[in-house]
Formats: structure tokens, sequence, C-alpha cells
């Protein structure tokens, strides 16, 4: 228990402070002021100051912040800080950028941690042996069983299953040639798909070509370099924002319903799950956690960072500010949406637990 609640508060705070720590760094590079750099919230339990900011910690662990000197037109400025350290007296594309520094600094430790774990464990990818084979099937009338091998399609090596699902759903209704290891010996087969309705990750069901098996779950752990190491994390930093986008979409359209939406609860349980399953497991978790915050953070609501780039982005197009009236109009309607969102997530985490 006490290795979760720890895992808990250096997960969900780390990230959140590295998130607020992005925000930091660049504002100090383009010389903009900051009273305060807090790791935590609450009371202020010890700290030290550096130049004109005060490092501090708090009582409440999970996050942090960064309070920006100016950060409004009509805000007093500290004293020993100049008009020039005032964020709201910045050109806007400063101010974008500060802004955006945090979600980009999310990205950033992902690709840190998906790097280190690509580095120290290799790339574990699944081959392209059969472990299941649906009765009826077009890989059954070719003559496919559990335990084959597929080593080749049309000439082309196959390595990974990933290889043999993209040349499957890439056809167009053609046989496929496929030389095929069972045991020592190689044999080639002639074998077509078959147009089959399938639900894809999202619950939608689509109509795709398929042969009728299923892996056999044998990994291929392959070493990697720094650098090779480097564009795997990379890689996947590409591939989980795109599925987490397009989950956002789909629960726009309603495909994934919103009953499917989870909280701080839901995230603090996955967090204790992982921290049991040992280091690796929570390292790779805190990395997608980490990629969330970012995508969520860059949506373009009002509160979020994503709403203040778009007045700013507002701001340089028609050359002026939005009025005051309208970005508090707007805040409102954003932290009203936030806010419901929220309840509604931790709603439907505490439903779980009694289903």
């Amino acid at each position: 228990m006490v290795t979760s609640i720890l895992a808990v508060v250096v997960v969900l705070g780390g990230l959140i402070f590295f998130h607020e720590l992005g925000h930091f760094v660049v504002a100090r590079s383009l010389g903009m002021g900051v009273s305060v750099f807090s790791l935590g919230f609450g009371t202020r339990l010890f700290g030290f100051t550096r130049g004109k900011t005060d490092y501090r910690v708090c009582a409440f662990p999970l996050g942090g912040y960064v309070q920006l000197v100016g950060e409004s037109v009509d805000a007093e400025l500290p004293e020993g800080f100049g008009p020039e350290e005032s964020f709201s007296r910045r050109p806007p594309w400063q101010r974008m950028l500060v802004v955006l520094a945090g979600p980009v600094f999310n990205f950033i430790l992902a690709w840190f941690i998906f790097w280190g774990l690509a580095y120290s464990q290799g790339a574990q990818e699944l081959l392209p042996v059969i472990g299941q084979v649906t009765n009826s099937s077009a890989a059954e009338e070719a003559g496919i069983v559990p335990g084959d091998q597929i080593i080749e399609i049309d000439g082309v090596r196959i390595e990974v299953w990933e290889d043999l699902v993209d040349r499957i759903e890439a056809n167009e209704g053609d046989s496929m040639f496929l030389t095929v290891q069972r045991g020592s010996e190689l044999f080639s087969v002639h074998v077509t798909p078959r147009l089959q309705e399938k639900r894809n990750l999202f619950g939608e069901i689509k109509t795709m070509p398929m042969l009728g098996i299923a892996p056999k779950g044998e990994i291929l752990s392959r070493e990697l370099g720094f650098f090779d190491a480097a564009v795997q994390g990379a890689r996947q930093i590409w591939e989980v924002s795109g599925l987490m986008v397009m989950g956002i979409v789909k629960l726009i359209e309603r495909v994934i319903p919103m009953s499917d939406m989870g909280g701080v609860i839901l995230i603090t349980e996955m967090i204790h799950k992982e921290a049991q399953n040992g280091i690796v497991n929570l390292l790779a978790l805190t990395a997608l956690i980490s990629i969330n915050l970012g995508i969520l953070n860059l949506l373009p609501i009002p509160v979020l960072d994503g709403g203040h780039i778009l007045f700013f982005f507002l701001e340089t197009v028609t050359g002026k500010p939005l009025s005051p009236r309208v970005q508090q109009f707007a805040l409102k309607i954003g932290m009203m949406l936030l806010l419901m969102l929220m309840i509604l997530a931790t709603f439907n985490d505490i439903l779980r637990h009694f289903r």
C-alpha cells in the first residue's frame, strides 16, 4: 500500500510538475518574470529564493504551478519586477510559446521514458506464428494450422505479426501466395482473404479482408542501439498520440460511450496496479499518462493551454486581443465544461466499483 501511494504521488505529481517546468523554462528563456515556482499546492512547507523567484515545496504534492509576472494587463507587478518582464506585455507569439511549452514537455518526458525502455528492454514484437485458426475460414481451407509461421506473402518477407496484418488488410480480393514454415518444413499455399465484419479498437464494426487466424503470442525481443532506441521512442509517441486523438474524436462522435470515460480514481487504480507489476510497467504507464495530459491540454477549450493558445492566435490574426469581457465569458464556459467532464469521469469511476 505504501508503495502504491508513493507511486501515485510521484507519477501524478511528477507529470504535472514537469508540465509546469515547461512553462517556467520557456518563460525564463524569453526574459519573462516568474515570482513563484511551486512543487505542490497549498501551504508552503519550505523553499528558497534564487534571483527573484521563490522556489517552494507545498503541502499537497500532486502537481505544481508557475506564477508568471503580469499574467493579465491590469495585474500589479510584484516588488522587484519591471514592466519588461510582464507576461501580458509580450507579443502574442511569445505568450503562445510559453503556454505551448507545458504540453510539449509532457511529450518530451514520454519520449525520454520510451527511449530509455527501448534501450534497456529492447523492442518487443509479436512473431507471425499462428495460434488459432477459425473453423471454415480461408486459412483453414488452405490447410493452415496452429503453430504455422508465415514467412512470406507474395514474395515479401514477413518479420512480425503487424507485417502480416498490413498485407492482409491491403488485399483487394486477390489470391495471396503464402510461404509457411511448419516445424522444419517449408511449403507454399494460395489463399484469398474473405470480407468479414470485425470490431476495431474503438468498438466500431468494420468490414475488412481476413484469413481467420489469431497470433500464438510468441514475442521477439530485439536489442536496440542508443539512437535506434530514440527513434523507436519517437515512433511510439506518434502511434500512441494518434490512437488517443482518434479516441477523443470517437468519443465526440458517440462511437465510444461517455460511460467509458475515466478520471483520477481510474488513473490512481491503474498506477496502483502497475506499481505491483514492476518499474518497467509503471514507467510505460507514466509515459502514456504524460501523452494523454499533453493532448488534453492542447484541446481548444478555454481554461486549458489549448484555449489560451487559441486566444493568442486570434490576437495574432486580428492584431488586437479579445476583449476582457469575451475572454471572461469564454473562460467561464470552459471552466463549466471542464467541471462537468470531471464530475462525469468521477461518477463513471464510482459506478465501475458496483458493476
